[in-house]
């Protein structure tokens, strides 16, 4: 004998057998292939919060505080953060492998250097100017100049290595001016991966490339500007956020540091959506997230006819930091998650706001049980259909001389 609460009346429901037994033997007959069972799409309230505790799972009924924990254990990152804005461009440092051109001007009488050009801007007097071959920073980092030797550069400035050559020739040379250009930039680069037009090696000048420059010049991403999520690695740090909100927040979009690898990941985040709602389907979201209420949105609300309104689930692998003590006293999963049950009572009017504010995360599981009811309602509707068939049967016999 099963009962099932209505509001304030109670409904006794026989089994099915007992009820077959009185009704007339030809629709008797009709049911008896379904006189074992009832075809039930899932689990109710009852079944799922039994099948919980069985499986020592928690069921955590959804409120303002869980829902502001829930949140909190899974703070969005943020470049500004990470990396703080810096208000000046970076220097330019020469590294090994760059390619670089020194340039000497000397100053009459002494004649250390080359040929001779004339300077307008020295009047009558000539100048000595002489150019060397373009070299390569050494794996040491290092370069040679005639009469100064051998030059460290790397990790130094161009006007650094300016001076240094200078004030190596300040005794051989007549008033030496020195210009080093890097004609060859391999070092000071940003690289772009991913989900964009094309893989590029951007080198970075004094101007101070930042995140979104990096993506303009490898084309733009390929995928919508809302699915896609913008990795950044830098010194053994790896941040990741939204394009979305790196397009919405200024302050995310940080200026580059050679070494930078800039990473688009397509990445479509989903829920699947199952029991007495809507539709029962896999729902793909957008990178910078979604709440319980617009879920519930997408996936048609719950079926009117089916659904109890006290039984919307969310089963989840949850950060342990959004559970009570860290989950200390809560089975583990190998990656460190916490299986959780979450369970929402739409019949308060209060959850409605509370899901506005409870984040969906990827993988998620949304299950809307059914009423005890609707069984009932299958049982009737079964017994409905076979009662007009065998009428319509009756009815056609005699006319057709069966």
């Amino acid at each position: 004998m099963r009962f099932v609460q209505f509001k304030n009346v109670t409904v006794r429901l026989k089994p099915l057998h007992s009820i077959l037994a009185k009704l007339p033997p030809v629709i008797a007959l009709t049911l008896s292939g379904c006189a074992g069972y009832l075809p039930e799409p899932g689990p109710e309230v009852s079944d799922v919060k039994s099948g919980a505790v069985q499986s020592n799972l928690p069921v955590i009924g959804v409120t303002e505080t869980v829902a502001q924990r829930v949140a909190n254990a899974d703070k969005p990152q943020s470049f500004a953060k990470t990396w703080p804005q810096r208000t000046t461009s970076p220097d330019y440092v020469v590294g090994a492998g760059d390619v670089l051109a020194v340039s000497i001007w000397e100053a009459p009488p002494a004649m250390l250097f080359g040929s001779t050009v004339l300077d307008p801007r020295a009047g009558a007097a000539t100048v000595r100017q002489t150019s060397f071959p373009e070299q390569m920073v050494s794996a040491h980092g290092t370069i040679n100049v005639p009469f100064a030797g051998e030059i460290p550069v790397a990790g130094k400035t161009p006007e650094n290595i300016e001076a240094e050559i200078a004030n190596r020739l300040k005794n051989k040379a007549n008033q030496p001016q020195v210009l080093v250009q890097v004609t060859h930039n391999m070092t000071s680069n940003a690289t772009v991966v991913g989900e964009v037009a094309q893989s590029v090696r951007m080198p970075l000048t004094a101007k101070g490339e930042r995140l979104l420059d990096a993506l303009a010049t490898a084309g733009g991403v390929r995928q919508s500007v809302a699915k896609m999520t913008i990795q950044l690695s830098r010194d053994g740090q790896v941040v990741s956020m939204p394009l979305q909100s790196v397009i919405a927040d200024p302050k995310q979009d940080v200026m580059l540091k050679p070494g930078d690898v800039v990473t688009a990941l397509y990445q479509p985040l989903s829920f699947t959506a199952l029991g007495a709602s809507g539709i029962n389907q896999e729902i793909n979201f957008e990178a910078s997230g979604i709440s319980l209420a617009q879920a519930l949105g997408r996936m048609g609300g719950t079926q009117d006819m089916r659904a109890d309104i006290k039984g919307v689930f969310v089963f989840r692998f949850e950060n342990p930091a959004a559970m009570p003590d860290d989950g200390k006293n809560m089975p583990h999963t190998p990656e460190g998650k916490v299986p959780v049950i979450y369970q929402v009572n739409m019949g308060d009017p209060h959850t409605f706001l509370v899901a506005q504010d409870f984040p969906v995360r990827n993988h998620d599981v949304i299950y809307i049980a059914n009423a005890p009811g609707a069984d009932l309602q299958k049982f009737l509707n079964i017994v409905t259909t076979s009662i007009y068939s065998i009428a319509t049967l009756q009815t056609l016999a005699p006319s057709s001389g069966l």
